[in-house]
């Protein structure tokens, strides 16, 4: 017996075949795809929560910075002699405190 194959059917087998490796590689490009999505949503996930925590921060700087900036113009207006010596003491006291919780929260 013999058998015969004409174009058509070669052509066919050829696209069957480039099917097959077709789909394998769709396969195992979504196999790839799966653990890289994974992985994105858990560094987006860290990068969330490093962003809260400088958005935390940067208030309490600048809480801190507007304690300092007053207690400056009050000893600058105390110098001045606008201002008695107690109160200067006093606000160089609540500029020291404020950055003393800056760097103990930080």
């Amino acid at each position: 017996m013999d058998t015969a194959i004409s174009l058509k059917d070669a052509g066919l087998i050829l696209i069957g075949a480039g099917l097959i490796v077709l789909i394998a590689y769709c396969i195992a490009f979504m196999k790839n795809l799966v653990v890289t999505v994974k992985r994105t949503n858990k560094i987006l996930e860290d990068t969330q929560v490093i962003t809260k925590l400088a958005a935390d921060k940067s208030k309490e700087i600048d809480k801190a910075i507007s304690g300092v900036t007053s207690s400056i113009g009050n000893l600058s207006e105390a110098l001045k002699g606008n201002q008695s010596k107690i109160a200067a003491f006093s606000s160089i006291i609540n500029a020291l405190t404020s950055l003393k919780n800056l760097v103990k929260n930080g």
